[in-house]
């Protein structure tokens, strides 16, 4: 990649005026050559007309189309060396973007980054405790419950997380992605599965990549702040449907990508886990039980994404198993 090349930086915003002129406010003053498409995903607010103004592609529907869609409609057609997908409640430090990309060039194989993401309050300041820094992401990793959770989320940041490392996947938040990764992984025009909708399709993603052989980095000089609204512990207070995007896309992504290396690792934990969530859903989440009928409706489709992705994978199936453990696993560059 060129010095001179533009990142090309994908935003999907739905509802989201009070931050995306922030969001976009640090966008252009990357020192980094940026260009910029925004997906408005049918706002009934002042979201798009905010992004109108400033020096971007606008596209706008008239309905939600989910994450996955938008994101993958914003690359659609695109020659590009890297693209930044990024949430429009996220805030960058100047220098992300290039920091990223340095890790992007200097780590063999490496498909996709992220960096140290701090929580920001409702006010847009950074979150502190004991007068430090709350984290957001460094990273994500994943449970034999066949749980995903975001490395550091909610602890207090004392230079824990200051090294480059390797980890299984990067939050969705702000993820820098190469074009060569998307390339080589994307299926048709969906690098996000667009059956998802939203929900898990970050962590979908990092597990095809791992697949095939592609490395994903936490570099800490890249620094930003992430308005974050769905917790594992508020699920209560978490809108219907992505509590039944949850559900679902649960059952799909692993439909898709595992093996009998990560299904030995995850016994008995994951049935577990399954057992419970049924059980919750059956009694205090009853708009959830539908993700079943539908995860059961998509199962012959998922079967032939399955088909594809094994047969073209190139990882060990224990180069993918190590990743799965109850303590957040990384490992250095």
């Amino acid at each position: 990649m060129k010095a001179s090349e533009p990142v090309l930086v994908s935003i999907v915003s739905f509802n989201h005026e009070k931050w995306v002129v922030a969001c976009l406010d640090s966008v252009f003053s990357q020192t980094t050559p940026v260009r910029v498409k925004v997906f408005d995903n049918g706002s009934l607010d002042r979201s798009a007309e905010l992004a109108s103004r400033f020096d971007l592609e606008l596209a706008r529907s008239p309905e939600n189309l989910g994450f996955s869609r938008a994101h993958n409609l914003n690359i659609e057609g695109e020659d590009v060396a890297a693209v930044l997908f990024l949430n429009p409640d996220v805030v960058l430090d100047a220098n992300f973007l290039e920091n990223c990309l340095r890790a992007l060039h200097e780590v063999p194989r490496c498909g996709m980054v992220s960096g140290k993401l701090s929580r920001l309050g409702p006010d847009g300041q950074t979150v502190l405790s004991q007068g430090l820094p709350v984290l957001d992401s460094a990273g994500i990793y994943f449970t034999p419950w066949q749980r995903h959770f975001d490395r550091g989320s909610q602890e207090v940041d004392r230079g824990q997380y200051e090294r480059r490392q390797l980890v299984f996947g990067c939050t969705g938040a702000a993820l820098l992605c190469s074009g060569a990764m998307i390339e080589d992984v994307r299926e048709g025009r969906e690098l996000f599965d667009e059956d998802f909708f939203a929900y898990r399709e970050d962590a979908d993603l990092a597990w095809r990549a791992q697949l095939r052989g592609w490395r994903a980095v936490y570099e800490p000089g890249a620094r930003a702040g992430h308005r974050r609204s769905v917790f594992p512990s508020n699920r209560r207070q978490t809108p219907a449907l992505l509590n039944y995007h949850s559900v679902k896309n649960r059952f799909l992504m692993r439909l898709k990508n595992m093996d009998e290396a990560v299904r030995r690792r995850c016994f008995p934990y994951m049935w577990l886990r399954d057992a419970g969530i049924f059980g919750y859903a059956l009694a205090f989440e009853r708009s959830s039980l539908r993700a079943y009928g539908e995860a059961r409706r998509l199962r012959p489709k998922f079967l032939e994404k399955r088909r594809v992705i094994q047969s073209r994978r190139t990882a060990a199936p224990q180069e993918i198993a190590k990743w799965f453990a109850f303590r957040p696993t990384a490992f250095d560059v």
